[in-house]
């Protein structure tokens, strides 16, 4: 089973998130910082992480560059799920290591099929 990180401040998104993903058998674990998600992220090697972009601290943007440069964390596919539905923000998502980019509010079908490409299947 593969464990996906969910990363975001806000619990509702986090729920969200979590019920889809584990109704479609992933095992979730969650941070609610992009610096609580370096860290954890490092630590736990998950096998692919859905990262929010507003976040307090380090946002997603940064978080996701930081673990695309680290050797130790750059194998890991990062998803950046945003409420910005602009182009520039989604292809500045791509340019910081993201391997895709998901506009909230987030859709079951779209974020199961997006995580199946980022783990190879």
């Amino acid at each position: 089973m593969a464990r996906i990180m969910v990363v975001d401040d806000s619990p509702t998104d986090v729920l969200n998130l979590k019920n889809m993903l584990s109704k479609a058998g992933y095992a979730v674990v969650e941070a609610t910082s992009g610096q609580d998600a370096i860290e954890r992220i490092r630590q736990e090697k998950p096998d692919c992480v859905i990262m929010d972009v507003v976040m307090p601290g380090i946002n997603g943007f940064q978080a996701t560059r930081t673990l695309s440069k680290d050797p130790a964390t750059s194998h890991i596919p990062v998803l950046v799920s945003s409420s910005k539905n602009q182009e520039t923000d989604r292809v500045w998502a791509l340019r910081q290591g993201a391997r895709d980019y998901i506009v909230k509010p987030v859709k079951e079908t779209d974020l199961i099929a997006k995580i199946k490409t980022a783990l190879g299947g």
